[in-house]
């Protein structure tokens, strides 16, 4: 019966999956319009602090976001379901394709109808950005780290450590000066350490296990590689899927070829560059998080085992241990966050961290600006006219009008299949 109450929540979850393309930038813009506009499961002010939380994280912040928006309504089972739920339709997509690749032969025509998804991204980023701006920034302080961190993220957008490192310093920044007071509260309460206990001891056992049974060529022995592989993978990645794509390109193309592996005849997980690549271009046309490529490249992986229940289990192991620690170590240091927060210094903190969010986002819409628009004018300016009015027509839609997000999502893939 506890369980009946969330499900309208849960089911606009669930919509929120199959429409939220972009990366952690473009959902977060869908998650202003559908968890504090639509639903009112939290405010500007805690999602900002939300995602500013989840940014200083390793793993897929999105994911840690929207788990985190579950535990603040029902706890740890809600925060579980809604995190199945939310990498499910994208995680069972990229798994598909493993087993489907083959029969996929004009990949064009697929990937065409998603030429507007991008622009729409930007129209989302630019949205959440300019509301979270208001909630924010106050003062001159603020203004300078959203300028500062609008430019840092500009120039090294692709750079793993920048948006951990921005909000650091910008947490820093603001406790220059002492005249911001600490919230009155309950006293902390004491730290509950389960869950980082699990995720250590995952941590440890995963790589003995990994090696140990390549070494001595145990039965599926791949398949505990993989699962050491993508939990490490969960463990270390800071920047999302721009640093988690190179770093499996390294594991499953590049390191199978090295002198060391082929001399020492090990048997170790391995992938064709060209499926790799399809791979890597095909989730970033689905809606849902990045990381959810990690089931395709589990069932790309084990594919060559020629079983297909083994081929299976390789999608479902990638998913699960790509996003067992991002759910371990958010629910363990969200509460240690809560009691941080009693403190002057880290209360001061909040204050920098925030703003540099919103820097953050502005930089990341440049980045995209450029990346995907202007870099046309010169080329296409049929494309590009286009892709700004699909921008400004995004930005106007979700400013001003009741529509929800995948609403939007499916006309501009209905227009970009007509086109």
């Amino acid at each position: 019966m506890q369980l009946l109450r969330h499900i309208p929540f849960l089911r606009t979850v669930f919509w929120y999956s199959i429409s939220a393309f972009g990366g952690p930038q473009g959902h977060y813009g869908m998650m202003v319009k559908t968890f504090v506009e639509k639903r009112r499961e939290v405010s500007e002010e805690e999602l900002l602090e939300l995602i500013s939380f989840c940014n200083m994280l390793p793993g897929a912040s999105s994911t840690q976001t929207i788990t985190l928006i579950g535990y603040k309504r029902g706890g740890i089972p809600l925060a579980i379901l809604t995190l199945l739920i939310w990498i499910f339709p994208a995680c069972s997509l990229m798994g598909a394709l493993s087993f489907l690749l083959d029969y996929l032969d004009d990949m064009n025509i697929n990937v065409h109808a998603f030429r507007f998804i991008q622009p729409m991204v930007i129209g989302f980023i630019l949205f959440s950005g300019l509301r979270m701006f208001h909630s924010a920034v106050h003062n001159t302080i603020t203004r300078v780290i959203v300028l500062v961190a609008s430019i840092a993220t500009f120039i090294a957008f692709k750079t793993p450590w920048i948006f951990p490192i921005l909000i650091v310093a910008a947490g820093v920044a603001t406790n220059f000066s002492d005249k911001r007071i600490p919230q009155k509260g309950i006293p902390p309460k004491k730290i509950k350490w389960g869950n980082m206990l699990i995720f250590l001891a995952l941590f440890g056992l995963a790589g003995y296990f990994s090696e140990i049974s390549t070494k001595h060529n145990w039965k599926n022995h791949k398949l505990i590689n993989l699962f050491e592989n993508n939990y490490r993978f969960g463990s270390l990645v800071f920047g999302g899927g721009d640093v988690l794509i190179p770093l499996m390109y390294n594991q499953y193309v590049v390191r199978p070829e090295t002198k060391t592996i082929i001399k020492n005849k090990r048997d170790v997980l391995q992938i064709n560059q060209a499926d790799f690549l399809t791979g890597s271009g095909m989730v970033r046309a689905i809606p849902g998080p990045v990381f959810s490529i990690a089931s395709f490249m589990g069932g790309m992986s084990l594919r060559g085992e020629n079983n297909v229940s083994v081929q299976l289990a390789g999608c479902i192991i990638g998913s699960i241990a790509i996003f067992l620690p991002s759910a371990l170590l958010v629910l363990f240091f969200f509460p240690v966050w809560h009691n941080l927060k009693k403190y002057a210094v880290i209360y001061r903190s909040l204050e920098g961290i925030n703003a540099s969010v919103v820097g953050i986002m502005f930089g990341a819409s440049l980045f995209l600006l450029n990346a995907v628009v202007i870099s046309k004018l010169s080329v296409n300016l049929t494309a590009f006219f286009g892709d700004i009015i699909i921008i400004l027509g995004t930005f106007l839609t979700l400013q001003y009008s009741k529509i929800i997000p995948p609403f939007i999502v499916l006309a501009c893939l209905l227009l970009g299949w007509l086109i």
